[in-house]
């Protein structure tokens, strides 16, 4: 197995193009061509980290944060940082991260925080515009059923929970081949009139040329005539933030309690909040400014990290407002990661790496 396999399936599942503007994620360091020989999972990559991909014999460490968020001027070896990017290059190792990306999709991150916390019912919190597309295309009515199927097995045609979605009208189409042409239907020089299908369906953007390329194999005409849209509509399966239900209401004080033992936190900074909980938005890592959706969709509480001190006012005594830690909100995206790897490889085991990367220490 080539290491190309690998992140060509990480990014199946957290497209590069949902990662927010400010990021870095995908390929940092090396060559992913080679034979993988074992993957080292981790939060945060570090020169530790990087010693014990090595001692283990993994060549590939697929990381949640990026070790590069912006471009570094020189590599001395001055930094952490930049040991570690020296080290994997000296010992072949590739680096590579899947931040923001994994956290926008329904799968993802957030999807993990929810599941430690036992939540129902759970729905992207914040869904984002501009990532859908529609193809429009006219084919032969005989042509009709078999594009169509293509079509779906390439990812188009899914609206929410139905999939193979999509809008048919018939009619005829025109044209004249003229010399040079090898037509289907028709005669060089004629107009030629034909009964077709005119299928309408929708499809991830990310997917545009599996998409197109599914189209013109299976298309009959030589020049196949179609028309690509970008849609506004909001994709509930892409964006921030999750949200969804406890199987109870329980009071603040129980509820602090599940998220510290769930989340495994030495510290959680709350907001004064005298309501029951049961309606739960989650956001990994830096999460204030979906605030307002969490107060939108109805939240009790809100479990994020990283809050500065006068942004815990924004609450304003609407919902209990938490901050579990920047690390502890996102560390089970390592038990993500290899459920993700095994489900797709059963027959290759990564390993998680038995280094605590967070730089938080607590003092009680």
């Amino acid at each position: 197995m080539q290491i190309n396999e690998i992140i060509q399936y990480l990014e199946e599942i957290a497209p590069l193009s949902y990662q927010e503007s400010y990021d870095n994620a995908g390929l940092q360091v090396g060559n992913p061509g080679q034979p993988l020989q074992g993957i080292l999972l981790t939060l945060d990559i570090t020169e530790t980290v990087v010693k014990e991909a090595i001692q283990k014999h993994c060549n590939l460490i697929v990381a949640h944060h990026p070790i590069m968020f912006r471009p570094l001027k020189r590599i001395t070896g001055a930094t952490d940082a930049e040991r570690a990017i020296m080290l994997a290059i000296q010992s072949n190792v590739v680096l590579y991260a899947i931040h923001t990306n994994l956290d926008q999709v329904a799968q993802g991150v957030n999807a993990m925080i929810a599941e430690r916390l036992g939540l129902l019912h759970t729905q992207v919190l914040a869904p984002m515009r501009g990532k859908l597309k529609k193809l429009v295309t006219f084919v032969p009515h005989a042509h009709a059923a078999a594009l169509r199927a293509a079509l779906f097995h390439a990812g188009a045609g899914v609206i929410g929970k139905y999939d193979e979605c999509s809008y048919n009208v018939e009619g005829f189409g025109t044209f004249r081949a003229r010399e040079g042409a090898n037509p289907y239907v028709g005669t060089i020089g004629k107009q030629h009139q034909e009964p077709e299908t005119r299928v309408e369906t929708i499809f991830p953007a990310h997917l545009e040329k599996v998409v197109t390329e599914a189209l013109l194999q299976h298309h009959p005409y030589e020049e196949v005539a179609y028309d690509i849209y970008p849609l506004d509509n909001l994709y509930p399966e892409v964006g921030p933030g999750m949200v969804g239900e406890l199987p109870e209401p329980v009071s603040v004080e129980a509820f602090l309690h599940l998220v510290k033992e769930a989340l495994h936190t030495g510290c959680i900074r709350y907001t004064h909040y005298t309501g029951m909980i049961q309606r739960v938005a989650v956001c990994g890592g830096a999460g204030i400014f979906l605030l307002p959706e969490a107060i939108k969709a109805g939240a009790q509480a809100f479990v994020t990290a990283d809050i500065k001190y006068h942004e815990f006012f924004q609450a304003e005594g609407r919902l209990l407002l938490m901050d579990v830690g920047h690390y502890e909100s996102e560390q089970f995206t390592v038990d993500l990661l290899e459920r993700l790897i095994r489900k797709k490889f059963p027959n290759f085991a990564p390993l998680k790496s038995e280094i605590c990367t967070n730089p938080i220490n607590y003092f009680s």
